[in-house]
Parts: structure tokens; C-alpha cells; sequence
């Protein structure tokens, strides 16, 4: 059986192909058909209905993606907080409510030896989360991700 590649900035992304490649391009198709229904028989309230249940769709399919992320990424805040507490020496450990959200999340891709030099570049150089990703050395994967 092949090994998984290691996780990289090239290749951390993580895609749901049920999502992305069929729940959003069906929603989408069953919006954009609705519309025409409706554009069609304008005078009909079950082609209305099909337009309302369609938009419903189109707005719940990215929702659901969407909170789900959100609720991990209040989860990796609050891990990374509790790791950089543990690695960071003061003057940095009393900094790191200073960090960003985005910095925060960033930074769990970042080994522990690289953390210190690395969180005080963010503090310093205001890195955004992309410009962290770029900075990391030896990438620490995170394979939990949803």
C-alpha cells in the first residue's frame, strides 16, 4: 500500500469531495434550474416554492462547511495557545494574546524547535497567516483536519 505524502504548504488544503465536487455543484445546477423554472412559469407558486427550497440549499451547503471549520478553529486557538504557553520562554509567553487568530491557526503547522524564533517574527513583522505558512521549515502536519 502507497504511503500519504507528507503533509506541505503545497498539499496542506483539504478538500471533501462529497462536498465540493457534488454537493455545491448540484446545489448550484438545482439553483440555477429553479430560476429558470421560475423565469418560465412566473405565474406559478410551485415553481416559487422550488426557487425558495433551492436558495435555502444554495445558502445551507456552504454553512455546513463553514461551522464546521469555525468550530475547529476555536479548537486549534485554544490547543496552540496551551502549546505556545508550554514552549515559550517570557518575554514571548506574555505575548501571545497578541497573536491573531489566523497567526494562531498558522502556527500548528510550525515544528516546536521553530515555534519561538517564529511567533516572535509574527509579533514583530505582523505575518499573515500565508506569510507564516511560507516561513515554516520543518512542517508539522495536521491530519484532523475537516
Amino acid at each position: 500500500m502507497a504511503e500519504k505524502l507528507p503533509q506541505t504548504l503545497a498539499n496542506h488544503v483539504r478538500w471533501q469531495p462529497p462536498l465540493h465536487f457534488f454537493v455545491l455543484p448540484v446545489t448550484a445546477t438545482a439553483l440555477i434550474l429553479a430560476v429558470i423554472n421560475v423565469v418560465r412559469n412566473y405565474d406559478s407558486l410551485g415553481a416559487w416554492a422550488l426557487v425558495l427550497l433551492a436558495v435555502a440549499a444554495a445558502v445551507a451547503a456552504p454553512l455546513i462547511r463553514i461551522n464546521a471549520l469555525k468550530a475547529q478553529d476555536r479548537v486549534i486557538r485554544l490547543e496552540e495557545r496551551m502549546r505556545l504557553a508550554s514552549i515559550l520562554n517570557e518575554p514571548l509567553k506574555s505575548r501571545i494574546g497578541e497573536l491573531t487568530e489566523p497567526q494562531l491557526i498558522a502556527l500548528r503547522f510550525c515544528s516546536d524547535a521553530e515555534l519561538p524564533g517564529l511567533v516572535d517574527k509574527s509579533l514583530n513583522s505582523r505575518l499573515s497567516a500565508a506569510d507564516i505558512k511560507k516561513s515554516i521549515v520543518n512542517w508539522r502536519a495536521d491530519t484532523f483536519r475537516v
